[in-house]
């Protein structure tokens, strides 16, 4: 079966009225953010995704210049075509301008949208397969209020049963271009391109849509989609919080943040001991929500009888790399009579960094005494106490 052809077209034909700010003429499809024109992000998005075998974008008859100066140079880019006096019109021209060439499949975008990822792409994509349409949608969260009016509440909708619909809309091309074909010829305005293929009996399917696939429609929407490229509401971060403790018993050291310090006793426990270390770890844990050392290396196995910690550290950082997330600090505090803690802090620092592959201006280590009270100031044993920051990918 021969690779399937898939055109996109980038609607991009409007003015831009509702977003415009004053004093800044550009129409928002060719205002900044990130440095970077949003029509030029939203081109970019498909781009990136290899099997898009041919973008048209539809433009405003009076924006030829200003297309022209985003410098867009790929094999796949096809010329502008000049929309109409709606969404709808301009989404047919795109249309009729790729009817030569009868790709397989076409996705319909809108420009003002430049934060489409490649997943979201992808599923769209995928979901053709089974049906004749595909959108991403959210599902809706506020309380819907009909009003016939506008001043007094009808009735209350059933928001289980509404959702907000995003694109890109995927379609079988040739039954949407004979869809909006069909849709030019009656006296009606349709919202967006799945109302059409409903309305012309297409099978729509949805995919999940994202929250950070927003359309930038009104000024604010530009601080908006500035703090989604800067990671404001990408990430968020989370606090863990972990505490050991061990004994001492007869020896001649302690390891302690990874660091072997001799000593007049050493502690007592399955691995090395490190005390500091589990702490640490134990807090990583927390802040992804990972359970504890005690799940992942369970001391009733024995290969981790005299373990180097640094492995258990390694592994929660090995976590947090792999749900995406970011060590932001780490925070130690050891508490003890003995030894003495502070000439060994900076090695303590460049072993936590080294086996966490982070910066050790991110990492704290501090010492202090229980001024002889309680085990501790009697030297029977380590307390340690950890906290780490970590950002992670919001989860909403």
């Amino acid at each position: 079966m021969r690779p399937k052809t898939i055109a996109v077209i980038i609607v991009a034909a409007g003015k831009g009225e509702r977003a415009a700010a004053t004093g800044i003429p550009d129409p928002k499809q060719y205002r900044t953010i990130g440095g970077k024109p949003v029509l030029t992000r939203t081109i970019a998005a498909f781009l990136a995704v290899p099997e898009v075998t041919q973008i048209v974008t539809i433009i405003h008859p009076d924006h030829g210049d200003r297309y022209a100066a985003l410098g867009l140079k790929d094999d796949r880019l096809l010329p502008p075509v000049v929309g109409g006096a709606s969404r709808q019109a301009s989404v047919l021209a795109g249309l009729k301008a790729l009817a030569p060439a009868r790709p397989d499949l076409v996705l319909i975008q809108d420009a003002a949208r430049p934060f489409a990822s490649a997943r979201l792409i992808g599923d769209v994509i995928g979901a053709l397969s089974q049906s004749e349409g595909a959108l991403p949608t959210l599902p809706v969260t506020d309380t819907i209020k009909r009003s016939l009016d506008g001043t007094q509440v009808s009735t209350t909708e059933d928001r289980n049963q509404l959702f907000a619909a995003q694109t890109p809309q995927g379609f079988r091309f040739g039954q949407i271009f004979s869809a909006h074909m069909r849709a030019a010829t009656v006296p009606r305005q349709f919202t967006d391109d799945a109302e059409i293929a409903e309305w012309a009996g297409l099978r729509v399917a949805m995919v999940a849509g994202e929250r950070s696939n927003i359309k930038i429609t009104h000024p604010d929407d530009f601080a908006h989609a500035e703090r989604i490229l800067t990671g404001d509401l990408a990430m968020e971060t989370r606090i863990g919080t972990g505490f050991d403790v061990h004994s001492f018993e007869p020896g001649d050291h302690v390891w302690l943040g990874g660091v072997r310090i001799p000593y007049k006793f050493k502690l007592n426990g399955h691995s090395d001991s490190d005390v500091a270390l589990h702490a640490l770890t134990d807090a990583i844990y927390g802040a992804i929500g990972a359970g504890d050392i005690g799940v992942h290396f369970p001391p009733s196995d024995m290969q981790w009888k005299g373990a180097a910690s640094t492995l258990f550290l390694k592994h929660a950082g090995e976590l947090v790399a792999k749900a995406s997330g970011r060590i932001v600090n780490l925070d130690v505090t050891i508490v003890c009579e003995g030894p003495k803690i502070a000439p060994h802090v900076p090695a303590m620092r460049t072993v936590i960094a080294e086996t966490l592959g982070i910066a050790s201006s991110r990492i704290a280590v501090k010492a202090t005494t229980s001024e002889k009270l309680g085990f501790t100031g009697r030297e029977e044993g380590i307390v340690a106490m950890a906290s780490a920051s970590i950002e992670v990918p919001r989860v909403d």
